[in-house]
């Protein structure tokens, strides 16, 4: 049995006879507090004060919380920051000044988990893991001998995720440097846009997000810093923190690059640009936004490799695979592939799109913006300032004799119109749509204006996806899952049924979590559910009939992700539930 759980057993906070019950439930003698906690015997708040008096007591070290990963350290954090009358600090919600790193050696903060935060006039206040070792204070107050130390909380992650940005930002010094040397040196503005250091700092800048993953690239520019995060796996991560003066020379070289206006700054602009990283062409659409320090700009990075990637490669189960591979076989009609934003939607129309493309068929596209560029496809791109909207280009497109037509999204009746009215005039039209399921696109469309019997006419099949995190193979462990968790999915699951995580290792950057897969379900239109549509049955009816002929829903098809330990339950609860 673990030290807490003993030590409150002892003290009397819990009842021998609740140990032995979940005891004998076979739950995990290391988890019996976890259980405890939620079944309600004991509070989390009660556990979290008892934990914070025995630390400020001596008897615990604060370390003891990383042994159980249910007990947040934040919490715990801010109780001891409230009993000792010390500011606890979210890092990631200040904006840091840097220059303070620089004196204190990276060495001494690592030995400490401690990061200087701020300074004024008469102190210089510094964030610890742990405010009760006074080694550390002592150590760190030597290097600032004219001013107070005011000591912060902050969590060991944090601090240390901001020691690495430290680390970061020294290996890119001497480039750095390098480009303000250079641009000193050079007076006229288009001359240090042309400046050879700062192509290099774009090039590293481009290289470190793209080994590490990134779908995105976002270069944000703050009062005193310039930052630049990278979308990894759906989820933000900062890459690199410079000075402020870095920002301006690097937001036009990348203007420049992408044939925007560099002096245009209080309007968005969007745009695109080609360039080698590694030993592979990567093309990258960026977009500029004027905020309040200048501009936001945000490179989404295109990978032409993964517009050809195949459906069974991008996850796609092969049940679902073959249903939709089904609906791509009918000679005309309307398929939908829906979700929220960021699901994968536009990947799925692409290697639907490679299923169907031939030299026998004409099959054009009308897309805002055109994102994959593919042959014996004709792209069409949207562009409302010269009047050519979906619809707008839709219409032209009926009269070039296409077989197939996708349209990247349908945001409007007009469009959604013209689309069903291809799809019931011998066309074979993909499209997306936003909604959270697939029998939802139903009523979605009726709320659009479009009556029943021509939705029931022109469906043939929608698919429903969402994208899940992988866990990462080089850390995965079992889990034991909590029991109230269990209850709630016993119907979709066996006996003993075992499920994994990851705990986090170097390769994943300590996420537990390595790429991602799709889940998802994909509802074939059959005779009786043309029918039902027809008629304008419920919902639920709708539903019913579908899983009498056999249809699988997303949430059921994430559970079997995670029993075959692709991904975790707590994913899957948290995408598709």
């Amino acid at each position: 049995m673990d030290r807490i759980t003993r030590d409150l057993l002892s003290d009397g906070y819990i009842m021998k006879g609740q140990v032995d019950r979940l005891l004998a439930k076979g739950i995990n003698t290391n988890l019996i507090l976890r259980d405890i906690t939620l079944s309600g015997f004991m509070t989390m708040d009660r556990l979290v004060r008892y934990i914070v008096e025995r630390i400020r007591n001596g008897v615990y070290e604060l370390s003891i919380i990383d042994d159980y990963d249910y007990i947040k350290e934040q919490t715990v954090l801010e109780k001891l920051a409230d009993d000792l009358n010390l500011l606890y600090i979210d890092l990631d919600s200040i904006d840091m000044d840097y220059k303070l790193t620089q004196r204190i050696p990276l060495a001494q903060l690592k030995k400490h988990t401690a990061l200087p935060v701020s300074e004024d006039e008469m102190s210089v206040t510094i964030a610890f893991n742990d405010p009760l070792d006074i080694d550390a204070q002592e150590s760190i107050q030597r290097l600032f001998p004219r001013k107070i130390l005011r000591v912060a909380i902050a969590t060991k992650k944090q601090i240390n995720a901001y020691i690495f940005k430290v680390e970061l930002k020294d290996s890119v010094k001497g480039l750095v440097t390098k480009i303000r040397d250079e641009l000193n040196s050079i007076n006229n503005i288009e001359d240090q846009q042309e400046a050879s250091s700062i192509l290099l700092l774009i090039d590293v800048i481009l290289k470190a997000c793209i080994n590490g993953r990134a779908s995105d690239v976002h270069i944000e520019p703050t009062e005193k810093n310039c930052v630049v995060r990278a979308r990894v796996d759906g989820k933000l991560v900062e890459m690199f923190i410079f000075e402020k003066d870095i920002y301006p020379p690097l937001a036009s070289r990348l203007k420049l690059l992408a044939n925007l206006d560099i002096a245009e700054k209080r309007k968005p602009q969007d745009g695109r640009f080609s360039t080698a990283v590694g030993t592979r062409e990567y093309d990258f659409r960026i977009s500029t936004l004027p905020i309040l320090y200048g501009e936001s700009i945000v490179m989404r990075v295109l990978d032409k490799q993964k517009a050809l990637v195949k459906l069974e490669d991008a996850g796609m189960d092969t049940a679902s695979y073959n249903k939709l591979l089904k609906g791509l076989e009918a000679p005309y009609g309307i398929i939908l592939v829906t979700g929220p934003t960021g699901s994968g939607k536009t990947t799925t129309l692409y290697g639907a799109l490679n299923e169907l493309r031939n030299v026998e068929d004409k099959v054009i596209t009308v897309e805002d913006p055109v994102e994959y560029r593919m042959n014996l496809i004709q792209q069409v791109q949207v562009n409302p300032k010269v009047g050519l909207s979906f619809a707008d280009a839709l219409r032209s497109i009926l009269r070039q004799d296409p077989d197939k037509i996708m349209i990247g999204e349908i945001r409007d009746q007009e469009t959604l119109e013209i689309a069903i009215k291809a799809a019931l005039t011998g066309h074979l039209v993909i499209s997306t749509l936003h909604t959270n399921d697939s029998i939802s696109a139903i009523p979605r469309m009726v709320d659009m204006g479009i009556q029943h019997y021509l939705i029931s006419g022109a469906l043939v099949a929608i698919q429903a996806q969402r994208l899940v995190r992988k866990i990462c193979t080089n850390c995965k462990v079992e889990e034991t899952i909590p029991a109230s968790i269990l209850e709630e999915i016993s119907d979709y699951i066996p006996q003993n049924a075992k499920f994994y995580t990851g705990k986090g290792c170097k390769e994943c950057n300590d996420s537990g979590y390595m790429g991602r897969e799709m889940i998802c379900e994909v509802l074939n239109i059959s005779e009786e559910l043309s029918s039902l549509i027809a008629k304008g049955a419920s919902k639920d009816i709708m539903l019913d009939q579908a899983l009498k002929e056999g249809f699988v829903g997303i949430f059921e098809n994430g559970i079997q992700k995670a029993l075959d330990g692709v991904t975790s339950i707590k994913e899957i609860l948290k995408v598709a539930k």
